[in-house]
């Protein structure tokens, strides 16, 4: 790796007259040489502070911009918690030159995608765009450093604080275990330190903060000088460096600020601390040590042995509890952030396992890890591992920026990638006992026992730990006195920067082939990076349980025992063979195949196919693996039932689709028809329906056709048996609207699912492409009409929308959200309103041309991933469409007219009047606020039982 440091003036390569701008300061040019790992860049600093990073990469023509600011959760203080992420919706609620709800706007027109995320250290804002797009982005971003606070209104702030409360519903509040690490946070750290609480923070911390506070945040911690711009893709630094200096450059320096710095927790004594979950039905027990930071000398040791106790099917914890049938699952892993570390070890026992007895499992688990001790391939697995995701996250520009943003913002150094590298593949077996020893042997822990409704009395031990709150002193931040200064500019912001020319779209190229059986392969090679993805679908799946439902879940658990022994290895021999490549062979069940995905780097590819080969071809299927499987699948769905989005999704397609349709079955099952499996019917299907013929494959990577189209001729020796899918039976007509319910006592939120089905099969060029984008507007995008009402104006959701869905066999409308229980009858009526106003007018003129522009110049985001491109092939290869497809797709995007979408609105759009809602909530909150809106209500039970009232 070539690093070039330099400390003089850029001026020499500024455009324009230099005095008109802030003059950035090349710090640092690294480049690649020969086969390192490394991310070249270059870096810049800005007289205010602002340090700006470029990567250069014309592979693709897009370009990801990310500014992270070093401030997260880890700024706030008793009382105010949850701030930082709260200031990160306010970001997004417009600026000076940028109007409300327009931020969005105007990024997805662009064709791009955007997202921001805080944590405990850290809040950054993203986007990936066509390249043509980088100013505006540029402008965008630097308008809500420079000149947010002036824009920010009560109205926002009380609709942000709305929806934040959502999100902590919807990711939390609402489901099971969502509070565990709340409250393991809250009994780990000193009362007062920043990490004793979520980065979502309380509730009634939010209740409790105003406009004030918000706008005293914004200007202590985001500054320029405490960012970073990092901007990667499709860019000529030089330009970039004009237009940083032109938009960020004039934005005055912020307060400084100061790295916090604070004493790891110390527990003199075991903490003991139990919660009764509103949700789950199984209890859990989760164990927490204290450990060092992320970046410190025994992070990586403490991965490994986070890996050897509880990660994968090898693990002592999966021998011990999972194999061993005393568990539905076991894992630990090492959490590390910028002030601390967590070791977790976290159990979900079956029904009737004590929680004191998991723990004394997990004490007799550590002493068989200290008898067995670290062996070679354990540390052989985690390297290769390492190295391989190493390598894995160089795939997208995105990544890449990623990692120069958060190497830069934690220790001072953008190229830390080689360091990092270097701290994982190095580990030795000492390393691991010396931090088992350190950290875990003989220490104290926090020990959370969470307790179900239907046994509020297990746990592992007697609380014994009361967080004390005395002593407490709050944090001097230095918010007082602190002055808004706006930019003083030498152009006009309000000029919306234009789009430079549209970037030139390659579709990859191709190769096709057909191997004996029918088998057909369809593929692209890239050097990119050195890794080789190959996709393969067998027919069948879960369209083969048509025949007897009673058995629904079937290919899910063939799909799982996949994974189990072959003739060769045994489960976990086969896991540390594929660990030691840093490969990965992976089976599901999907609805008409068993797919099977392989990812491995170019040099162990021929080891990794010699795995492939053994899984596909010599699978054995034991007892003991059917009966582990079988009780954990079934625990899982019956678990499944306590989450509300899952019920709400598996009732929705019972009402869509009826009880004789494979397609109104659970995707895994019930309790009960996994329940009816047995070993003899696993076996049958692979002796029977696991079959090459009509069999796809898709390869993407870093290999050419002749070289993989040779490693695949075992292929030749499965069997060549026809597989007939069989005809799926008409949905149930829908006679008229009915409101099916499902009561979940005290659920903070309602799941709301809306819609019909269509019987709209997957088209490439008609009725059903055609559909996407005539909703795009009503709900496909974030500003779309429904997400805009439900969540930008009302605060009542987290997120809304509707799409429409469909494949070989049949299709369907939905809209889906998680809305506030207090407003469900209201959002209910307002989503009525809104489907029916949009199909009776129709779209207008405004929305037609933001549909055109966004969808129209996404196509550059399309093909820049292994992912991408493999889905790109097979759509091709599923449908048999064109190679140019996409392209037909923007012209068809381009000459559609208001006419035609409002005669699909009319003509795809539900009725009304005959369609299915599916609501799924507490009752004592929204049942009579239903009833007035007039429906006849069904309420079921979580199966899609009738209640009787």
């Amino acid at each position: 790796m070539k690093r070039i440091f330099l400390a003089f003036s850029a001026a020499a390569i500024l455009y324009g007259p230099a005095t008109a701008l802030a003059q950035a300061k090349l710090v640092e040019k690294v480049t690649q040489k020969g086969k390192e790992v490394t991310i070249p860049y270059e870096e810049y600093k800005l007289p205010n502070g602002l340090t700006l990073l470029i990567h250069e990469d014309h592979s693709d023509p897009i370009v990801h911009v990310d500014v992270t600011y070093h401030v997260g959760s880890a700024r706030e203080e008793i009382g105010k918690s949850g701030f930082a992420h709260f200031f990160e919706h306010m970001m997004f609620q417009g600026s000076d030159h940028v109007a409300d709800e327009q931020h969005f706007k105007i990024i997805t027109e662009a064709g791009g995608t955007l997202n921001g995320s805080t944590n405990r250290d850290r809040t950054n804002y993203f986007e990936t765009v066509p390249s043509n797009q980088l100013e505006k982005m540029l402008w965008l971003e630097a308008d809500r450093m420079g000149f947010l606070l002036d824009a920010v209104t009560q109205q926002k702030f009380e609709v942000q604080r709305a929806t934040v409360k959502n999100e902590r519903g919807q990711n939390y509040d609402n489901r099971p275990y969502g509070l565990v690490s709340e409250v393991a946070a809250k009994n780990l750290y000193p009362y007062g330190h920043p990490y004793s609480w979520l980065t979502i923070g309380y509730v009634e911390d939010l209740n409790r903060v105003n406009v004030d506070d918000l706008k005293n945040f914004f200007l202590r911690w985001y500054g320029p000088n405490n960012a970073v711009l990092t901007v990667g893709g499709d860019v000529n630094p030089k330009d970039v460096v004009k237009l940083a200096e032109k938009y960020f450059g004039p934005i005055p320096k912020g307060p400084d600020v100061q790295p916090v710095k604070m004493a790891l927790p110390v527990l003199n004594s075991d903490r003991y601390i139990s919660m009764t979950d509103n949700y789950a039905k199984l209890p859990m027990l989760r164990v927490v040590y204290p450990t060092p930071p992320r970046f410190d000398k025994d992070e990586a040791a403490l991965d490994c042995l986070a890996e050897i106790l509880g990660q994968g099917n090898n693990s002592i914890f999966y021998k011990n509890f999972v194999k061993g049938q005393k568990a539905v699952n076991a894992n630990s892993y090492n959490s590390a952030t910028e002030l601390s570390g967590e070791f977790t070890m976290s159990v979900v026992p079956y029904p009737g396992q004590k929680l004191s007895d998991m723990e004394q499992m997990i004490k007799a688990s550590l002493d068989e890890f200290e008898k067995r001790g670290v062996t070679d391939d354990d540390i052989n697995k985690f390297r290769s591992q390492q190295e391989a995701e190493g390598v894995y996250g160089l795939e997208s520009v995105s990544g890449k920026v990623s990692q120069l943003a958060a190497f830069y913002t934690f220790t001072g150094n953008p190229n830390y990638i080689g360091n990092e590298l270097k701290r994982y593949t190095s580990v030795t077996k000492e390393d691991v006992m010396r931090v088992y020893n350190k950290y875990i042997k003989g220490k104290h822990a926090v020990y959370v026992s969470v307790m179900t409704k239907q046994d509020a009395n297990n746990k592992a031990a007697a609380d014994n730990y009361t967080v004390d709150t005395t002593g407490y002193k709050a944090p001097d931040y230095g918010y007082a006195h602190l002055k808004y200064t706006k930019p003083t500019d030498k152009f006009d912001r309000n000029v919306v920067p234009p789009a430079g020319a549209n970037p030139v779209v390659n579709v990859p190229s191709l190769w096709k082939k057909q191997l004996p059986g029918n088998v057909n392969v369809i593929g692209t090679q890239t050097n990119e990076i050195p890794v080789v993805n190959i996709s393969m679908e067998f027919k069948g799946g879960r369209m083969l349980e048509a025949g007897d439902l009673s058995k629904a879940g079937l290919a899910n658990m063939f799909a799982e025992m996949m994974s189990e022994d072959t003739k060769k290895y045994s489960a976990e021999a086969f896991a540390t063979e594929l660990e030691k490549l840093g490969s990965s062979i992976d089976v599901s069940a999907d609805r008409d195949n068993i797919s099977v995905n392989v990812r491995s780097l170019k040099k162990n590819l021929d080891k990794t196919m010699a795995l492939l080969e053994e899984r596909l071809l010599n699978s054995k299927f034991t007892e003991e693996a059917f009966a582990t499987n079988k009780k954990r699948l079934s625990e899982s769905a019956k678990n499944s039932l306590n989450q509300p989005v899952n019920v709400a999704n598996n009732i929705f397609n019972l009402v869509n689709y009826g009880s004789s349709s494979v397609l109104g079955q659970p995707s895994h099952g019930s309790e009960q028809t996994i329940g009816n499996i047995t070993l003899a019917d696993v076996q049958n299907y692979y002796d029977k329906d696991f079959s090459r013929k009509n069999a796809t494959i898709v390869v993407v990577g870093d290999v050419s056709e002749s070289e993989i189209t040779g490693k695949l001729g075992f292929l030749n020796q499965m069997k060549d048996a026809d597989i007939a899918i069989p005809v799926l039976p008409a949905a149930p007509a829908v006679a008229q609207t009915k409101i099916y319910f499902v009561n979940v006592p005290n659920a903070a939120q309602t799941e709301f699912r809306v819609g019909y089905v269509t019987n709209m099969k997957y088209d490439a060029l008609g009725d059903y492409y055609k559909s996407t984008i005539m909703n795009y507007p009503l709900g496909g995008a974030f500003n779309s009409r429904l997400n805009l009402d439900l969540r930008e104006d009302k605060g009542w959701t987290y997120g809304a929308r509707s799409y429409f869905d469909g494949d070989k066999y049949t299709g369907s409308f939905a809209f889906s959200a998680g809305i506030r229980a207090s407003a469900t009858d209201s959002a209910l009526a307002d989503v009525l309103h809104i489907m029916k106003e949009y199909k009776a007018k129709g779209i207008t003129g405004e929305e037609l041309a933001f549909t055109q522009k966004s969808i129209g110049q996404s196509d550059a985001r399309k093909y820049e991933t292994g992912f991408q491109k493999a889905a790109f092939l097979a759509r091709v290869q599923e449908y048999n469409l064109p190679t140019d497809y996409s392209k037909q797709q923007n012209t068809l995007l381009g000459n559609i007219s208001a006419n035609d979408v409002n005669t699909l609105a009319l003509k795809n759009l539900p009725d009304l009047d005959k369609m299915n809602i599916v609501l799924v909530g507490d009752k004592a909150k929204v049942w009579d606020g239903l009833q007035k809106l007039g429906y006849q209500i069904v309420e079921l039970d979580r199966e899609g039982k009738p209640v009787q009232n």
